[in-house]
């Protein structure tokens, strides 16, 4: 685990979140600047920087990281009017902390990504 990350220190208690989900591998939290009314991180406690850092091994971890995300939509009942679930990959797709994290937002209509033109 790198010293300055700070999604390791949540996950060592060192650093305090407004935690909705633990288990032995998993940690889920609320994100502190919310861009919907429910917008949770859901991240694996072993340090991965990001998803192009993940390899077989990782598999089970990941699926079991989206498993986590459809039972907290449930637990925070945005199941039925719809969610999203995001990886960030790197500083295009605006990645700010290196740790692999999924995103899970819901609670209002989402509009579409649209790409810039050139």
């Amino acid at each position: 685990m790198p010293g300055d990350c700070v999604f390791c220190k949540i996950a060592d208690g060192e650093v305090s979140a407004e935690i909705v989900y633990e288990d032995d591998d998993i940690l889920a939290f609320k994100d502190i600047s919310p861009v919907a009314p429910v917008h949770l991180l859901i991240i694996p406690r072993k340090h991965i920087p990001t998803l192009l850092d993940l390899n077989e091994s990782d598999a089970e971890l990941v699926g079991r990281l989206h498993l986590v995300a459809a039972d907290l939509a449930r637990a925070f009942n945005i199941d039925h009017s719809g969610f999203r679930v995001v990886f960030n990959c790197g500083p295009d797709a605006g990645q700010e902390v290196y740790h692999l994290h999924l995103h899970l937002l819901g609670g209002k209509p989402m509009t579409a990504l649209i790409a810039e033109e050139s």
